[in-house]
């Protein structure tokens, strides 16, 4: 019996030849982990897999090690396609294939927007074995690109595949399928299940493993969460307060817009604090310029729109900040996933105000969960007004300054105009009483 727990405590135990494992040793990987555990023996019997697992659970080296171990029986370029829905989960994922294959000489390419087609161009012309991309991305260079096809594919994975369903991806999703082989091994992996995976999985999966490694929708046990019910009018000053009372820690705030990105950053870096704004909008350039900086420590907090809630694998995160609650519940799931990651401890803290009372307590429902209250007492807390409502002056006088009330066509910059933030979101109910539950 100790000999079978000792047998899946190891990479080798698994079936994953010696090569391999000494790449997950010289990433650090010493037991994989419980989706790794699950998915791989069954992927290296050549099964197709669904794999629902928490955020951070290791679920690139779930798809990766078994790809990367058939390319080695059998190497040919244009062997496995993976299909994120982020330019830097895609990255990411590339950079993995890579860390693991390199004592194999396993060649990647990444095809993603913002990046100059030519250059990807000349990387497909090396015939790779592994090509990561964003849908759009890849469907464009499917039908521009002479000589590059996926006729001879053997591997396709959709990572993050909730997302990848969604309408801005489903057209290039189907372009796709219909160029790619039937006879192929499909991989599904979804932090969640939705309607749409399961109709995916009838589309395009044959008798798939359907392997959970986590509940429908949960987070994980590291994790601390709380709530705050604030006034909309000192939100600011409340996430103020807790990014100083923090001030040692490595973190993430989410926000709605792309617009309160940038300006909750000015905000912050007008009263000394390290902040770094990343969306959707700034060029790729810039947001991997930020990434780096967060990532490296130059700044220890990051605002971010649900861009960066997927896949980002920031090791160092201590605390999320939700100062935007999200309308889709879901949402909440990936944001929070950001911290606690790898069994490491964090803290998520979710500042509600009387518009969004209806979301989060969607949330609630979702997680089966009922959060403590983030303590502090609001007297101390408004103390910071007063230099709050400055820094928040200055910083809307440097945008206008810039020309950033104006949208620019393309949305190239961090740039944006600045919203009142004080409105009630469009979709959310405003409470008739403001108190503690």
């Amino acid at each position: 019996m100790a000999d079978d727990i000792e047998e899946v405590n190891s990479f080798k135990g698994l079936g994953i030849c010696d090569q391999l494992v000494e790449a997950c040793e010289n990433l650090g990987w010493k037991t994989p982990s419980k989706i790794q555990v699950e998915a791989i023996p069954h992927a290296l019997e050549g099964k197709d897999l669904i794999g629902l697992a928490q955020t951070g659970s290791g679920k690139t080296g779930a798809f990766a090690l078994p790809i990367l171990q058939a390319l080695l029986d059998a190497p040919q370029a244009f062997f496995a396609c993976v299909l994120s829905p982020t330019r830097e989960l895609a990255i990411q994922i590339a950079e993995q294939f890579e860390a693991l294959g390199s004592g194999i000489g396993v060649k990647c390419a990444v095809l993603v927007g913002g990046v100059d087609m030519m250059q990807q161009t000349i990387a497909l012309a090396k015939r790779p074995h592994i090509v990561v991309g964003t849908p759009g991305r890849l469907v464009d260079h499917l039908s521009n690109t002479r000589g590059f096809s996926l006729r001879a594919l053997k591997y396709f994975v959709l990572d993050e595949a909730d997302r990848l369903l969604n309408e801005e991806f489903e057209k290039s999703i189907d372009e796709i399928l219909n160029v790619i082989p039937r006879e192929r091994r499909t991989y599904l992996f979804s932090a969640t299940m939705t309607k749409k995976v399961h109709k995916l999985q009838r589309a395009c999966l044959r008798n798939p493993v359907k392997i959970e490694a986590a509940s429908k929708y949960s987070t994980v046990d590291t994790l601390k969460q709380q709530y705050r019910f604030v006034p909309a009018k000192y939100k600011d000053c409340y996430l103020v307060y807790i990014l100083t009372e923090m001030s040692g820690s490595t973190s993430m705030v989410f926000t709605r817009t792309r617009e309160t990105t940038r300006f909750l950053a000015l905000v912050l870096r007008n009263l000394g604090l390290r902040a770094i704004p990343i969306s959707g909008q700034m060029s790729q350039s810039n947001r991997l310029g930020a990434l780096n900086k967060f990532k490296a420590g130059e700044c220890n907090i990051l605002i971010c729109t649900d861009v960066a809630s997927r896949g980002l694998d920031i090791p160092s995160v201590d605390m999320v900040i939700n100062y935007d609650i999200p309308s889709n519940s879901k949402d909440y799931i990936h944001r929070v996933g950001r911290t606690a990651r790898a069994g490491r401890s964090g803290v998520a803290i979710s500042l509600v105000n009387q518009y969004e009372l209806e979301w989060y307590i969607q949330i609630e429902k979702l997680i089966k969960k009922k959060l403590p209250e983030y303590p502090a007492q609001e007297e101390e807390v408004l103390l910071l007004l007063e230099r709050v409502n400055e820094s928040k002056r200055i910083s809307l006088m440097k945008i206008k300054e810039s020309g950033g009330t104006k949208k620019r066509k393309g949305g190239g910059d961090d740039d944006g105009e600045e919203i009142d933030r004080y409105k009630a979101p469009k979709n959310g109910k405003s409470s008739k009483k403001f108190k503690k539950r």
